[in-house]
């Protein structure tokens, strides 16, 4: 192991026992209660929740609900969408990671009463509560591409990560053709907000980087297509990567929202501001618009006044807390906040819901405060990545200053996302981080 090696492994190891795993000791004082508390989704935010109001509060009756029977870790859908990791990387048990003595409905929610405090089941089910956390995840509206669907992912040049393992490893099928024969190479984002709005970014790079290594730069047209003006939210990171796609020779169109694909002529059909454009291509990453659940917008929990085409749940961005209904919290992707949607984000909120949760029952209020904490491990080519970390106001907020240079594309900033990440991850599940 060359001397920068070891350096840069030592101070992964300095950073991951900097990571906050477990808890202070001695351990938090449990408050007594009778209440029903009904968690929707046993995502990764449900999930650690759970586990925390489990340890919190003595006499709870706590109730998740959601018919997933598999645990998904989609931080680690990019790896497997370039062949780096297998799909079982990315899958477990869920009731590996859930508390004992709750109860868990296999079931999809179909509404929510906020006037009776009731969750209502497609199978016809009435849940009682007192207090109610919404943490479903967001929906993957493929629909609203014309002439896309889920199960074209994989042929005819066709990739999509976000779609779950299966998907994500037919991408990589279809990727790997285009990085060995060339050809034009189109690589989306949607108008909407989206989980980790980095991924996109993260795949052009690894692409882009594993033809390089074959040699097969010359053959190939890289052009990364986007409705938004600028490449990333964070100004500072937006002008980074725009300097790491000009070195590359990474092409951009901004301003361009993908409204249809023809798969059969490998066409991508855009709309701009002055109508729409045609792009043909032979390899495609389509990311979805993304949306929060129907019985979200039914149930009349989102805002009313903005993203009211996506329906996010109105809540107070730094609380979590409902608006209208103080009984109500929402976390991860669902919630209507600025930023957020990330594991990382994750990590961050469930402390401040727990907090308000826990105080409130024991007559209390809550003190926590979620300031829009995001991480990006934002993978630049295979063996390096910026660890990108931000706020609310954009500003950059790094956990490890002195070791990790947030900007600069490092072995180790790589390694946190290849070995450590999935640690802490794990962690936050048990609500142990």
């Amino acid at each position: 192991m060359k001397r920068r090696e070891f350096l840069g492994l030592a101070a992964l190891g300095g950073a991951a026992a900097a990571l906050p795993v477990t808890e202070a000791k001695p351990a938090r004082a449990q408050v007594s209660t009778s209440a029903s508390i009904v968690i929707v989704g046993a995502g990764a935010a449900g999930t650690a929740l759970a586990n925390r109001l489990s340890e919190r509060l003595a006499g709870a009756r706590i109730t998740i609900i959601d018919p997933r029977t598999t645990h998904l870790y989609q931080p680690g859908l990019t790896l497997v969408a370039t062949g780096l990791k297998p799909a079982s990387y990315v899958t477990s048990d869920e009731s590996r990671w859930l508390p004992k003595g709750i109860d868990w409905i296999r079931e999809k929610v179909a509404a929510v009463d906020a006037e009776a405090r009731t969750v209502s089941t497609e199978s016809g089910r009435t849940i009682d509560y007192d207090w109610l956390v919404l943490a479903p995840g967001l929906v993957l509206d493929y629909g609203a591409i014309e002439g896309f669907s889920v199960d074209m992912i994989g042929e005819n040049g066709i990739g999509g990560l976000y779609g779950g393992p299966e998907q994500a490893a037919r991408t990589w099928q279809a990727a790997r053709k285009f990085t060995e024969e060339g050809g034009i190479g189109i690589f989306t984002r949607p108008a909407t907000e989206m989980k980790c709005a980095g991924a996109p970014l993260k795949h052009t790079f690894l692409i882009d980087d594993i033809a390089r290594r074959a040699g097969n730069t010359g053959k190939m047209n890289m052009i990364y297509t986007a409705p938004q003006s600028s490449l990333f939210g964070v100004p500072i990171v937006a002008e980074k990567v725009r300097m790491l796609f000009e070195d590359r020779g990474i092409n951009t169109i901004m301003q361009r929202t993908l409204t249809a694909v023809d798969a059969g002529a490998k066409r991508a059909t855009f709309a701009t501001g002055d109508g729409n454009e045609e792009i043909d291509y032979d390899y495609i990453h389509v990311i979805p618009p993304q949306r929060a659940p129907d019985f979200i917008r039914r149930s009349g929990l989102s805002w009313s006044d903005k993203w009211t085409d996506q329906g996010w749940v109105e809540v107070d961005m730094h609380t979590l807390r409902h608006l209208r209904y103080p009984d109500i919290f929402a976390l991860g992707d669902v919630a209507g906040v600025p930023k957020g949607k990330t594991a990382a984000s994750v990590k961050w909120q469930v402390p401040v819901v727990e907090d308000h949760l826990v105080a409130a029952i024991d007559g209390r209020e809550g003190t926590a405060s979620y300031n829009g904490y995001t991480s990006c491990p934002l993978i630049t080519r295979i063996g390096r990545a910026m660890l990108v970390e931000f706020d609310y106001r954009n500003n950059l907020t790094p956990s490890f200053p002195g070791i990790i240079a947030p900007l600069e594309e490092l072995w180790i900033s790589w390694l946190m996302k290849e070995v450590a990440l999935k640690a802490t991850y794990n962690a936050m599940l048990r609500g142990q981080a």
